[in-house]
């Protein structure tokens, strides 16, 4: 039985990234041409629900007010993706979100086109709203 050499491993190991652990550090290690992006994302959330605090969750940002998620986004080599909005905010915007790519919870905005802002500051508060249900 052949045993691997320990160079191989800590070798290995040392290519992993580290995931960033605040959210500057995960706009910063995002491709080069979603930073602007993610940025204004990042404030238009802030801006839609003000008393959210925001942090690095499940490796992407994520934003909590009184200890419940708000919204989180995420970038990809496609698209920059929405999560955390509930069926019911889902359904609610259905019309405005017919153009994006969806799934349980999640809404994808193509990563070479505009995000519509509008739009997530409308679902953010949504969101808000449905928290203090």
């Amino acid at each position: 039985m052949a045993i691997k050499p320990a160079k191989k491993t800590a070798a290995k190991a040392a290519t992993k990234k580290a995931a960033p652990k605040t959210v500057a550090g995960y706009i910063a290690a995002a491709p080069k041409e979603q930073r602007v992006a993610l940025e204004k994302l990042r404030k238009t959330i802030k801006a839609a629900a003000p008393e959210a605090t925001e942090g690095i969750s499940y490796d992407i940002v994520g934003f909590k007010q009184n200890g419940r998620n708000v919204a989180y986004f995420g970038s990809w080599k496609t698209h920059i993706a929405l999560y955390g909005f509930g069926g019911s905010v889902i359904a609610a915007h259905k019309v405005d979100l017919k153009p994006y790519v969806q799934s349980k919870g999640t809404i994808q905005f193509p990563a070479d086109e505009p995000i519509p802002y509008r739009l997530v500051t409308k679902l953010v508060k949504a969101r808000i709203a449905e928290l203090k249900d």
